[in-house]
């Protein structure tokens, strides 16, 4: 496996109208990334970005720039709701319950 890809994609979600979009590597989120509004750049955004940056130099492992992009897309709303359920079969409450 490549070294810049994820072990599981960030699955983004732009609404129920439009299909889910995976990402699947650091070249990837940052594509995705780069297309970002200039005007909705802030923070947590600049953190993915330099995260991708630092993987893409061997600075940083693939899986801790996707923890990071994956939080912008969290941050963002853009998150499907698929990647916040928790593993081992809990169901959706207490996903709403650890949010609160």
């Amino acid at each position: 496996m490549d070294r810049l890809q994820f072990f599981t994609p960030v699955r983004i979600s732009r609404g129920q109208e439009s299909p889910v979009e995976e990402i699947y590597s650091v070249a990837e989120a940052m594509g995705f990334l780069r297309k970002w509004p200039t005007g909705r750049r802030g923070p947590v955004y600049q953190c993915a970005v330099n995260c991708c940056s630092a993987a893409l130099a061997g600075r940083m492992s693939a899986e801790e720039a996707r923890k990071a992009f994956a939080g912008f897309a969290r941050i963002t709303r853009l998150l499907d709701e698929d990647m916040a359920l928790p593993i081992g079969g809990e169901n959706i409450d207490s996903v709403h319950a650890l949010r609160r």
